[in-house]
């Protein structure tokens, strides 16, 4: 294993300048918001005043092949993390599904992904992270020092400190994931499976995809470098190749049309494919891009287009043109026995198809984390998160409305969100769902309180995104189909989102 010894002083260098940034806005008893260079947050963004720049953070400084860990910093994306480790024949246990989102990122946020049923939240598989506290003091914190601190800002969007390093597990690695595709006629039968499939233990991966309310799949993966004899080798990178979501709906519509009693069908993924299968079309909101400017959508135009919808893309578009504003991005975390009466509700108020499923472990409380609100739970228990994806209400009034419905009919059903996407609780409603005491705690142990607080830089004010949603170009060009459509494709461009779409490590690579 080559020296780590050049890299890891020039990130003590650097570590020590974001220090000495944070400590001159805590003497000076101001706030200060992180700037990491990214973001797969659905919240608008903020004005870059009073910020720390950790965009240099952005390496993979060791991969240690014996201890199955390695040592990253913040800012790496997933798709650098995977090309990285598997160059040593290893992977992370938990690999965020779209490339760009960072570690960084999959610890202060909520990443619960295919392989989250076996080994939890992104956050999960990390053994220790390197810190600067609000008030500049740089520290170590795992599950033997600082403990508290180490699991509550996990979650926290960076409320207690600002992550600067973080030592990963990692796994053996595969050639291929070998993915079955089962199909259900109702999410009763698709509840029931993914309990079954999350049982296996000779699984790696499971998920589920929701066309209708009587059409979907459970996708089951198992990592091996033996697919069985005459299994398809199929891939999701190149511009020709199907979107995950349709190859998905092809292969359960195949099934059912072939002779009864053959077992469901099976492909052998190459590893990384499988891992950011995703990426192109951002699971199936890249549609909504063809449905935004009236182009067909097929075969042919999502080939021709096919730099411009991938994530990295999509979101800076989003963003940039104020979309995202009439855009529902919500990931729900449910009780498996609700499951089927929040579809039913999210059929009857939003029509959104496809939904996302996907079982996950929870995380020990107190937790920022998503949970299950029953007291009387246990963290073992398992949960499910349902993702709902796609236009709202075409009025501010009507779209404000529904999303804080849709807050309410999770209260009820024991549910909680992700914190990444628009969050219109008050602080009452919002803090009646955490532990608001641990938190304050941690927050003055930690002397965190120069920092904005969770609810700080999740809340929405409601009036504030009605008029928000009016469109960001003003005059006659606001909210007007489709300048703000193509000013959002020509900021994307222009910040270089669109190469590094091109460039993404993971295209290809088999």
């Amino acid at each position: 294993m080559a020296s780590t010894a050049p890299s890891m002083e020039s990130h003590q260098q650097a570590v020590k300048s974001i220090s000495s940034s944070v400590k001159d806005f805590y003497d000076r008893k101001e706030k200060f918001r992180i700037y990491h260079g990214s973001t797969n947050s659905t919240r608008q963004f903020v004005k870059r005043t009073n910020v720390v720049d950790t965009s240099s953070l952005s390496r993979v400084l060791h991969v240690d092949t014996q201890a199955k860990t390695a040592l990253v910093e913040p800012n790496v994306p997933m798709d650098r993390l995977v090309e990285e480790t598997m160059k040593h024949g290893l992977i992370p246990p938990v690999v965020m599904e779209f490339p760009g989102i960072t570690v960084g990122g999959g610890y202060a946020g909520t990443s619960g992904e295919s392989s989250s049923f076996k080994h939890g939240f992104f956050d999960r598989t990390i053994n220790s992270v390197e810190m600067v506290l609000a008030n500049g003091e740089i520290v170590n914190c795992s599950n033997t020092e600082r403990a508290d601190l180490f699991h509550g800002a996990a979650g926290a969007v960076g409320s207690l400190g600002v992550t600067t390093l973080v030592e990963l597990q990692l796994r053996q690695a595969t050639r291929f994931v070998e993915t079955t595709y089962h199909p259900v006629a109702s999410m009763t039968e698709a509840t029931k499976k993914l309990l079954q499939a999350t049982q296996d233990s000779k699984l790696d991966y499971v998920d589920g995809i929701m066309f209708s309310r009587n059409e979907g799949a459970i996708i089951t993966g198992r990592l091996t470098d033996t697919p069985a004899p005459d299994t398809n080798v199929q891939t999701f990178s190149n511009p020709g190749d199907p979107w995950f979501y349709l190859h998905v709906q092809d292969r359960i519509k195949q099934y059912t049309a072939a002779a009864g009693g053959a077992p469901p069908i099976t492909d052998a993924i190459p590893t990384a494919e499988y891992l950011f299968r995703y990426d192109r079309g951002g699971f199936w909101v890249g549609a909504s891009a063809f449905q935004y400017f009236w182009m067909p959508f097929n075969k042919l135009t999502r080939w021709f287009l096919d730099d411009f919808l991938h994530t990295r893309m999509m979101y800076t578009a989003l963003h940039a043109s104020g979309i995202s504003k009439k855009f529902v991005v919500q990931d729900l975390a449910l009780p498996y026995s609700a499951a089927e009466e929040f579809v039913e509700y999210a059929d009857k108020n939003f029509g959104i198809y496809p939904l996302w499923l996907c079982p996950l472990h929870q995380s020990p409380p107190p937790t920022m984390h998503p949970h299950l609100t029953d007291k009387s739970t246990l963290s073992s228990t398992p949960m499910l998160n349902i993702g709902l994806w796609g236009f709202g209400p075409p009025t501010a009034d009507e779209f404000v409305r529904k999303n804080q419905d849709l807050e309410a009919k999770l209260r009820e059903l024991g549910g909680m969100k992700w914190l990444y996407a628009q969050t219109y609780y008050s602080e009452d409603d919002f803090w009646s769902q955490y532990d608001r005491k641990w938190y304050d705690r941690l927050r003055e142990k930690y002397d965190a309180t120069t920092l904005p607080s969770v609810y700080d830089k999740v809340k929405v004010d409601p009036e504030a995104e009605k008029s928000a949603t009016q469109g960001i170009l003003g005059g006659f060009f606001a909210n007007r189909w489709p300048f703000d459509g193509l000013y959002g494709l020509r900021a994307a461009i222009s910040s270089g989102s669109y190469l590094q779409a091109r460039a993404s490590t993971w295209r290809s690579k088999g």
